[in-house]
């Protein structure tokens, strides 16, 4: 069969040119190294915008750090400028008085310990609010301290005042009581010289007026089985002394009681003296002490009276020369002498 060519049929003139059929374009390949762009386009943005906020978040915490900084070292120079006011204003009030001083020295002691304190907290910054706290406290204690020491210092001021006040008044006391010492003294020179007149009047008085003895006799007896009494010379054989003497009359002596101390001395210049036998001691006209053997006393009527008393010792009597004194008033009255064989 013979093909029939369009362009040979009815109607048409002359041969159609013939028109190619289109053909479809090929397909481009995509680039496989497309997504992987985009992929890093993302990272890299993200990474950007990370490190954006790390640099804000930096910036910000860095900031943050300046002004902690910042009032931490306004809080230090602050706490340091208190605490040398504070010491200045406590060392300008030290005088003379110790107690003061010490107080003074106690007290900027003490501050120093609140300073050092106030310190660690600024080391803290949370803790700024309770050290600025204690800044303000500090002011208010050294205040404190101020009206401790004024006021102590007005203690001293007044006590002082009252000091001199009480020596103003000692010493108008003092001269007083000297001036009255003074006569006083004068009053005791002149009393002393009166004394001492009156006690020559009255020793030249008492002197008179003593009763002197006489007859001064001492006898040793010897009481027999029978109770008769014998006198006797050996000494062996006495065991009583009989003492008699006779008083002189003296009208300057006026009637009364009057006594008459004994001495016996022995040999050896002892007294012999028992208190149970009514020993004792007296005084001299000299105010010296004088041991006596017996004391008699009896109604004196200005007359001559014999007196005789009995000295039994119930002891032994040695041999040798014995003594007896006699007093009264303090005053010698006679002696005499007596042997023992």
């Amino acid at each position: 069969m013979v093909p029939v060519n369009p362009s040979n049929q009815p109607g048409q003139q002359g041969p159609t040119p013939t028109t190619p059929t289109p053909q479809p374009m090929p397909k481009k390949k995509s680039a496989p190294w497309l997504p992987i762009i985009i992929v890093a386009g993302l990272l890299l943005l993200g990474v950007a915008a990370w490190l954006t906020y790390e640099s804000m978040n930096a910036t910000r915490q860095l900031e943050q750090k300046v002004a902690e900084l910042e009032e931490s070292e306004k809080l230090k120079a602050e706490l340091e400028a208190q605490y040398n006011k504070a010491i200045a204003e406590l060392d300008a009030l030290k005088g003379e008085n110790e107690q003061i001083n010490a107080l003074i020295d106690q007290q900027k002691a003490e501050l120093e310990g609140q300073k050092d304190q106030i310190a660690g907290l600024l080391r803290d910054k949370k803790k700024f609010d309770a050290a600025r706290n204690e800044i303000a406290g500090l002011k208010a204690r050294v205040n404190e301290y101020i009206a401790q020491i004024e006021q102590l210092k007005s203690e001293q001021e007044q006590l002082t005042q009252d000091n001199m006040q009480l020596k103003e008044a000692k010493d108008s006391l003092s001269y007083t009581l000297q001036s009255k010492v003074a006569e006083n003294e004068t009053l005791s020179t002149a009393k002393a010289q009166l004394v001492s007149e009156r006690e020559e009047l009255t020793k030249s008085v008492t002197a008179g007026s003593v009763i002197k003895v006489k007859d001064i006799k001492v006898t040793g007896m010897k009481v027999r089985k029978s109770g008769k009494t014998s006198e006797k010379e050996s000494a062996k054989r006495v065991d009583q002394l009989k003492i008699c003497f006779t008083t002189i009359a003296n009208d300057v002596v006026q009637p009364g009681k009057e006594k008459f101390y004994i001495r016996v001395i022995n040999p050896k210049g002892e007294t012999l003296a028992i208190d149970d036998l009514g020993s004792g001691t007296t005084v001299d006209k000299n105010g010296q002490e004088v041991r006596f053997t017996q004391v008699q006393e009896y109604d004196y009527a200005n007359d001559e009276t014999q007196l005789c008393f009995i000295w039994k010792p119930n002891m032994a009597f040695q041999g040798g020369k014995y003594k007896v004194e006699i007093y009264n008033k303090g005053f010698f009255a006679g002696s005499d002498d007596f042997e023992l064989k």
